[in-house]
């Protein structure tokens, strides 16, 4: 069965696209899923933080002291057994 395709009207996504895949030794569609993943962690999952600071304040009705908040969370770090 034919894979879709994915048609790019970029020359310079094309070209970069073309370059990792010689360099890597992978296929032109294996890049460009990795690095669509890659975008979507990093960008898809994080909130604004516009929106972030609203929820914080609906949720507790006033701001939050984030320093406060690490400085209780804070343990001290013993080192190593020796």
């Amino acid at each position: 069965m034919v894979e879709p395709q994915l048609s790019v009207r970029s020359a310079k996504a094309r070209n970069l696209a073309h370059r990792l895949a010689r360099r890597e030794k992978r296929s032109i569609a294996d890049i460009v899923e990795r690095a669509l993943e890659a975008y979507e962690v990093r960008e898809a999952g994080r909130e604004p933080a516009a929106s972030f600071y609203a929820r914080l304040s609906v949720n507790y009705g006033t701001d939050v002291d984030l320093e406060a908040v690490i400085r209780k969370a804070r343990r001290v770090n013993t080192g190593p057994d020796l």
